[in-house]
């Protein structure tokens, strides 16, 4: 005991009394086992084997130690029922048991629980795993009464159970430094049927003859009897006589606390209606299905709340959409508002009507007496009253100062040509900003009434003011002519400030049977957006020999409606320069009557020219349509052509 007293003083553990140790390391049995009534002190084991044959069935005997020959004082072995490791006296066992076992981890051999203290493991094993504690237990004291009467292989039955029982205890005897790590599984883990295949191999090697067989049935009975206990019911404590007895009662009793169903069963089934879950007891099903409508409830709590808040991005998306639409319909409202009052649609009045509140505005200013307001609107009212223009807004004699020019002049012109004489209309303060394509249509209108050739169609025509120029498109619309057009104006013209363009100039003219056209330039036909056919298209029209003709050429050709986006102009001549290049000249209703009168003056400045002139880089409007008279209609052309304006068509270059 001095050698143990000095290793229980290298310790920090507290000190037990040995009694203590001895009673602990007898009740703790990791397989489960009973106490056992053995010869001699045991302290937690059994007695180890005999080593030799003449001590072979007595027992209970004690027999020679390690080393010691038979009939030499006695030593009694101990053998540690958790490693197998034995020892000789009780103060080396409960070293043992403190240093491998008790300060080391404690692993289940079954599953590998770990982390508890001796008595729960133990506890754990009887009642997790008491089949195969039982089976391991009974095969342990059965193979010795089965194989016994062997006595030339008692050695060899001897090793193989000292291998199985290392077998079994290896996951708790690998805390031993002196136990081999080839002893363990692999996995530290040890199933049962290792005992099933061991004595089915002794079977094979020693066959015995029929009668030791026949005494099998004979000696199984007290065996069982007196060594194997029978299996407790875990849930209710209920004992059956064997293990398979035990496994029906488990499985048909207590089949609800399975994993699994049952199979081959008298116990009646319940199917979830929701799932398909089978189960064996109606209240488990109830509770359940209870589970199930928890889970329908909340989800549709869910959504509920989901559909509420859908219907409000709902609302919200389409309030959003509201808004959109109506401030697009303001948007589209105000351009077409602004497309209206820009084009005179807007109901403002018309020509009338803006000339007075312009003279009404210069004599709120004092730019105008009263007196003069009324005798120009005594003028107004008598020019409206009979549809003639008052001339107000005429400049004549500009072809004839162009032509003396050109005699006398212009040293960089080759050749130049004329049309035949028009009167220069500008736009007064009752037309202004709208009124261009009716002061071309005067222009075009009092050249034709100074050429003979359309003098008789025009006879008792006099230059029209602008509401009779209104009042006479609005004639030519109930004829027939160009309905598309008269839709777009609403039908009607007098009393607004609708532009007009090149159909409505076509149309009044082939009304009034002027035989004409429109030619439309669509498209760039040069270099940065200009329209190098256009000017030769003009020239071709004015000229008919080039080469060999006098500088300056009056033609007989009436002038030429032109139009563009947002404005409309008169060509009255085009200029080829010495170095090939040409320019249009062009009367614009927006120059007023001071600049134009310039032209009439002898000493000419070739600067006034400028106003007149525009070269091929001066026009890059996108588009350009021309009205050019032609002659005269028949009644019948007349009639074709008011067919065929129908459905309006235009040529067009390229």
């Amino acid at each position: 005991m001095l050698e143990t007293e000095s290793f229980w003083g290298r310790r920090s553990f507290p000190r037990f009394p040995a009694d203590r140790w001895a009673g602990r390391a007898t009740c703790l049995r990791l397989w489960g086992r009973e106490r056992e009534s053995t010869p001699g002190p045991l302290l937690c084991g059994r007695p180890v084997p005999p080593a030799g044959p003449e001590v072979e069935g007595q027992p209970g005997a004690v027999w020679p130690g390690p080393g010691r020959l038979a009939g030499a004082a006695e030593c009694t072995m101990l053998s540690c029922d958790i490693c197998g490791e034995t020892v000789t006296s009780e103060p080396d066992m409960q070293a043992h048991l403190l240093i491998a076992h008790m300060e080391n981890e404690v692993i289940c051999p079954f599953c590998k629980l770990s982390g508890v203290n001796y008595d729960e493991m133990c506890f754990h094993i009887e009642t997790a795993h008491f089949e195969q504690n039982e089976l391991g237990r009974n095969f342990e004291r059965i193979n010795p009464i089965l194989y016994g009467t062997s006595d030339n292989r008692r050695d060899s039955a001897q090793q193989s159970r000292m291998e199985v029982h290392a077998s079994i205890h290896s996951p708790c005897a690998s805390n031993h430094p002196n136990i081999s790590a080839q002893s363990q599984p692999k996995d530290g883990t040890l199933e049962h049927q290792a005992f099933f295949s061991e004595n089915l191999t002794e079977s094979r090697k020693f066959p015995g003859s029929k009668e030791k067989q026949s005494d099998l049935p004979k000696i199984k009975g007290p065996i069982y009897g007196t060594v194997y206990s029978p299996p407790e019911c875990p849930f209710c404590g209920e004992i059956e006589d064997c293990t398979q007895d035990m496994e029906t009662h488990v499985k048909t009793n207590h089949a609800n606390l399975l994993d699994t169903p049952v199979k081959d069963c008298d116990q009646p089934l319940y199917d979830c209606p929701m799932c398909g879950l089978i189960c064996t007891n109606y209240h488990i099903l109830q509770e359940h299905v209870d589970l199930h409508l928890e889970e329908s409830s909340f989800r549709q709590g869910t959504d509920r709340v989901q559909y509420s808040r859908d219907l409000e991005l709902a609302h919200h998306l389409q309030e959003e959409e509201d808004r959109r639409r109506a401030e697009e319909s303001r948007q589209e409202r105000e351009e077409f508002q602004k497309l209206q009052r820009q084009y005179g649609l807007d109901n403002s009045g018309g020509y009338k009507q803006q000339l007075l509140r312009s003279m009404e505005r210069e004599v709120n200013s004092g730019r105008m007496h009263p007196s003069e307001f009324h005798r120009r609107k005594a003028d107004m009212m008598e020019s409206l009253a009979i549809g003639i223009d008052d001339g107000k807004t005429k400049t004549s004699g500009i072809m004839e100062a162009l032509h003396q020019h050109y005699q006398n002049a212009a040293p960089e012109v080759r050749q130049v040509w004329l049309s035949a004489a028009v009167d220069h209309f500008h736009s007064s303060s009752g037309d202004k900003g709208w009124g261009c394509g009716y002061r071309n249509f005067q222009m075009l209108l009092s050249s034709l009434l100074q050429n003979d050739p359309y003098h008789d169609c025009l006879k008792g025509v006099a230059v029209p003011c602008i509401p009779k120029i209104q009042s006479l498109i609005e004639d030519a619309w109930r004829e027939g002519f160009d309905p598309q057009g008269a839709t777009q104006l609403n039908d009607r013209l007098q009393g607004t400030k609708a532009w007009i363009g090149a159909c409505e100039i076509y149309t009044l003219l082939t009304s009034l049977r002027v035989k004409c056209r429109i030619v439309d330039f669509h498209k760039s036909t040069g270099p940065l957006g200009t329209h190098p056919r256009l000017f030769e298209w003009i020239l071709n029209y004015y000229s008919t020999e080039r080469e060999g003709g006098p500088k300056v050429v009056c033609t007989s050709k009436p002038p030429i409606y032109l139009q563009h986006q947002g404005h409309s102009r008169t060509v009255v001549g085009i200029e080829e320069r010495k170095n090939r290049t040409l320019c249009l000249l062009i009367f614009d209703p927006g120059c007023p009557s001071r600049e134009m009168q310039k032209l009439l003056k002898q000493d000419m400045e070739a600067n006034s020219l400028k106003q007149l002139r525009k070269f091929v880089g001066n026009l890059k409007h996108k588009q350009y349509q021309i009205v050019a008279v032609e002659g005269l209609l028949t009644a019948e052309e007349k009639i074709a052509r008011r067919q065929a304006s129908q459905v309006f068509t235009a040529e067009k270059i390229p």
